[in-house]
């Protein structure tokens, strides 16, 4: 065989191989809308209280790309084809700064580093540990929230921790019931505000 011969097999070789081992394009994913989530324009629009809320701080395995599973009761996998399609934590404090104005009709809900007046504004912080699927078929979503008053003393600290079975079996079943989770935290913690008042 002559040398331009072998190196044209061996191309064609390496393309061939190149050709079989494509994988499939990546999914992206993004929380389900909010039903329940308040048009900006009118969130707060008659507000007696203000409120600043800070985006949720998330443990270091789950600020990443992937969708995490955990597969018994020590393991956590990112999966490498199933990723969010923005951050997280973007998402998540969305979510959250959304459905709480929708909770607290009577609440300014502000964002770190908006633009208008903090006198008299309290701070929300919240601490996710868990935003996952689990190898028992539910979503977990847990974590800790905090409450601080307009001079920083603490108002609450709390943990919250929501399990929602899974639909079915598969990814997007987990990214909705991680929504569902998500908004009954937030639920719960609104629900908490109101009482504190």
């Amino acid at each position: 065989m002559t040398p331009i011969k072998a190196l044209a097999a061996a191309l064609a070789a390496l393309w061939l191989a190149g050709c079989a081992t494509d994988a499939p394009p990546a999914n992206r994913y993004t929380l389900p809308d909010d039903a329940l989530a308040a048009p900006a324009a009118l969130a707060g629009a008659e507000a007696d209280h203000r409120l600043i809320v800070a985006q949720p701080s998330l443990a270091r395995f789950l600020a990443v790309d992937g969708l995490v599973l955990q597969l018994d009761d020590i393991t956590l996998n990112e999966a490498s084809r199933h990723l969010w399609a923005e951050p997280l934590g973007l998402q998540l404090e969305r979510r959250l700064r959304a459905r709480l104005a929708a909770r607290l009709p009577d609440t300014r809900i502000l964002g770190e580093t908006a633009g208008e007046p903090r006198e008299a504004a309290a701070t929300l912080r919240l601490t996710v540990d868990r935003f996952q699927g689990r190898f028992d078929g539910q979503a977990v979503v847990a974590g800790q929230w905090q409450l601080r008053d307009a001079e920083g003393a603490l108002q609450a600290l709390s943990p919250f921790a929501v399990e929602v079975p899974l639909a079915r079996d598969g990814y997007p079943a987990l990214v909705r019931a991680l929504g569902r989770g998500w908004d009954t935290a937030v639920d719960e913690i609104a629900g908490e505000i109101k009482r504190l008042r």
